[in-house]
């Protein structure tokens, strides 16, 4: 069945072609994704098909079957700023939510003959789970407190809201333009999940790799105006678009050979999908080739001449921090050395953004010592970024911090030569900042840190609103950076390429110390329950890149009688856990309770989630 059809579709905006006579067909249960530089018009292009924007041409066509339902998730989805999240729940546009509503309407006015007509109505359309469902998907999404009015949200929660919004909503046809932004890792790994085993047809924009990789069938690039549509996942389309380049005779192009060497890297990956034998994990962690190894054209070599770090560069010595009641870091111990390459994963509110203020010293902590080498000078990219004049040309922005970075064998790169490596051409750099889009002023603020010439460089979620030949660069530039790399980010895909161990955010201070990539930790973490290991204090190690170790002890007493307490605990709350969902199942329970059984249920689910964490603690070989 076709659900849309655009025909000689074409966008501008004064003398930019955005789009130039557009044809594309969309059938059910296609999973399609658009890709191109930033301010090309994908997200103009998204607005067209979900109606939200007029095409330009007298002959431009744009046809969507009035069979199906669309929903569409903008990247700065508007609600209603005055409702709390219960009551944009029960807003939305879907007949079991109507009645719902209509039940609790009936309820709360005692009217015995709504309430008789609203109960039928429910069992019609079968609507009883509903809320439980709506509060399962909160939940998922970190929205646990249904109460909140919408304006005092973050603009991450708002974008969830609107994303729980929209699943509930069961539209035939989705529109999602950057659907993972202000996700952390394990929402992200639950909405990949969702959408691949979904039946609903996609259409979206996204720079996660993983994404393109697990979930489409179909990749659609728009480039100069004109779209390229290729059959399969991302390996597909690299290996494709690799050979429409070799057919056209495109030989200078920077982006061919930028995409040819992440075609490499995916090639050297294994496929990690479902559970794996014991057998393909060894095989995994067999691999002799690492992602450091990959050796790049001289086109795109920048070999920068930072300053020396000396012996010490950041040491923690049992450093904590708190705000109020909630722990953030508890008793961290680490030293860092030359060229290492950190990356920081965790849940939203677990700290991670304050731990790297902590490194720059912008954050004291409440307990602890931080020691900062002589020669070490940090470059910070923080979320919010450098604030950006937007009187100025983009040349002139970048040289406001120098007009060259010093390269080795006394080079030098120039701050228009940079630009350049980054996608903004000659002709761009003279561009003004208030005409750039989002995802540009992202690459220009970036550019802002580098152009300091750190040795020690942090990025705090650098790769949100890139595109992915910028990410490309982006990864090119930082394999070859010579200093000490630290990053967070929620980019699984830019993560596995960089860095070299993790430190996992686990909440309540915890912070767990990896040796390998972020992929590696999740494919043992899975396979193997008892890999975790906390960091401890080891004063006599310099390398430290190693977890550290604890001296073997016997478990005690109180240890012995904590485990058995907890096995008790988590036979009795999957009991309970079971009881409920069996109550849901049934159907037989009226609005309160459901409301009530959805909050206990969720609280049950945290409280499994920290006992068997405990007790993997204290189940680890002694």
């Amino acid at each position: 069945m076709e659900y849309l059809s655009i025909t000689n579709v074409s966008k501008s905006f004064g003398e930019k072609v955005l789009l130039s006579d557009i044809n594309l067909t969309i059938n059910k249960g296609d999973k399609i994704a658009l890709i191109a530089k930033n301010g090309s018009g994908k997200t103009t292009l998204l607005k067209i098909i979900a109606g939200l924007e007029s095409a330009e041409g007298e002959q431009s066509k744009v046809l969507l079957s009035k069979q199906i339902r669309i929903g569409f998730l903008d990247q700065e989805p508007q609600i209603e700023v005055t409702r709390t999240i219960e009551e944009v729940f029960l807003g939305i546009d879907m007949p079991k939510i109507k009645a719902l509503k209509q039940y609790k309407q009936a309820l709360q006015a005692a009217d015995p003959t709504a309430l008789e007509r609203s109960v039928t109505q429910m069992d019609d359309l079968k609507a009883w789970d509903a809320e439980a469902q709506g509060h399962e998907l909160l939940y998922r999404l970190n929205l646990t407190d249904t109460d909140q009015i919408v304006d005092n949200l973050s603009g991450g929660q708002k974008k969830r809201l609107a994303l729980a919004r929209l699943i509930m909503s069961e539209p035939d046809f989705l529109i999602l333009d950057e659907p993972t932004n202000h996700l952390d890792i394990e929402m992200i790994e639950w909405l990949e999940g969702y959408l691949a085993a979904s039946s609903r047809t996609i259409f979206m924009v996204t720079h996660d790799r993983y994404f393109l990789e697990r979930i489409c069938n179909e990749i659609i690039e728009l480039d100069n105006g004109h779209l390229y549509v290729y059959r399969g996942n991302y390996s597909d389309y690299l290996e494709k678009k690799e050979l429409r380049q070799q057919q056209e005779g495109v030989v200078h192009d920077k982006a061919k050979r930028l995409l040819h060497k992440e075609l490499e890297w995916m090639r050297r990956q294994p496929k990690a999908r479902g559970t794996k034998a014991k057998s393909r994990i060894d095989k995994y962690y067999q691999l002799e080739e690492k992602v450091s190894s990959i050796s790049y054209d001289a086109a795109f070599k920048i070999e920068v001449d930072t300053a020396r770090l000396g012996k010490k560069i950041l040491e923690f010595y049992d450093v904590s921090k708190a705000y109020g009641e909630k722990k953030l870091i508890s008793e961290f111990w680490y030293k860092f050395r030359k060229g290492e390459r950190v990356g920081i994963t965790g849940p939203n509110g677990t700290g991670k953004t304050t731990f790297v203020r902590m490194l720059t010293g912008e954050v004291r902590p409440d307990k602890g010592k931080r020691v900062v080498g002589e020669t070490v000078r940090f470059g910070y990219f923080s979320q919010d970024g450098i604030e950006l004049d937007e009187s100025k040309r983009v040349i002139d922005v970048i040289r406001d911090y120098g007009d060259y970075i010093p390269l080795t064998k006394g080079l030098k790169l120039s701050a228009a030569a940079l630009l350049e490596r980054f996608m903004f051409s000659r002709e761009h750099q003279q561009v003004y900042v208030s005409q750039l889009s989002g995802g540009e002023r992202k690459r220009l603020r970036l550019l802002c840190v580098l152009m300091q010439n750190p040795n020690f460089l942090i990025l705090d979620e650098p790769t949100n609103d890139l595109d992915i030949l910028t990410l490309n660069v982006l990864e090119s530039y930082l394999l070859q950076f010579p200093g000490c790399l630290v990053i967070i980010s929620h980019d699984r895909f830019f993560m596995d390429k960089l860095v070299e161990h993790m430190f996992i955010f686990e909440g309540d201070g915890k912070i767990t110390d990896f040796n390998g990539t972020y992929s590696q930790w999740k494919v043992q973490a899975k396979a193997y329950s008892k890999t975790r290991k906390k960091i401890t204090p080891n004063r006599a190690i310099e390398d430290t890149n190693i977890v550290s170790q604890t001296i073997p002890r016997k478990r005690s007493y109180l240890e012995k009688k904590e485990i058995s307490n907890i096995e008790s605990d988590l036979l009795k709350l999957e009991s309970r856990k079971s009881e409920i969902e069996q109550i849901f199942a049934s159907g037989l329970t009226d609005a309160q309770s459901i409301i009530s059984l959805s909050k206990e249920l969720g609280d049950i689910k945290t409280r499994i989630d920290e006992n068997e964490m405990r007790w993997l603690e204290l189940s680890e070989d002694q």
